[in-house]
């Protein structure tokens, strides 16, 4: 058997379908604690908006893609963080959509859902002990 070979060394970013850019940077930078690692006049008018989390990573890229409808949909991003509980109450706290905790029998660890302004999906697991 032959083994493939990649090109690809990394999963640079993953562009979420915003409507509105200041209103999305205010949801991950303010409610979700992430960075703004860019924000840059792009084409005709527009801007390129990236945040990712402080300690780096894959960067989520928040467009407004010219004619784009933004539907809310799921993202199939995926966060982790050492204590689910607290940043359920965070996002609770801070107003944002956010499902029940999940818990199931190990080893899946704790998650939930939660979504942004635009209605996108995204996913929260709590890291293995």
């Amino acid at each position: 058997m032959t083994q493939a070979t990649t090109h690809f060394s990394t999963i640079a970013r993953v562009i979420v379908p915003v409507s509105d850019q200041d209103r999305s940077i205010d949801f991950y930078v303010g409610t979700l604690g992430m960075e703004k690692t860019a924000d840059l006049p792009f084409g005709d008018g527009d801007r390129w908006v990236e945040v990712s989390p402080p300690e780096g990573g894959t960067v989520i890229a928040l467009a407004n893609p010219p004619g784009h409808v933004t539907e809310g949909s799921m993202t199939g991003i995926s966060l982790r963080t050492v204590d689910v509980d607290a940043a359920h109450e965070h996002l609770l706290s801070r107003g944002a959509d956010v499902d029940d905790i999940l818990r199931m029998d190990p080893p899946v660890p704790p998650m939930f859902f939660f979504r942004d302004p635009d209605g996108n999906t995204l996913h929260v697991s709590q890291d293995a002990a």
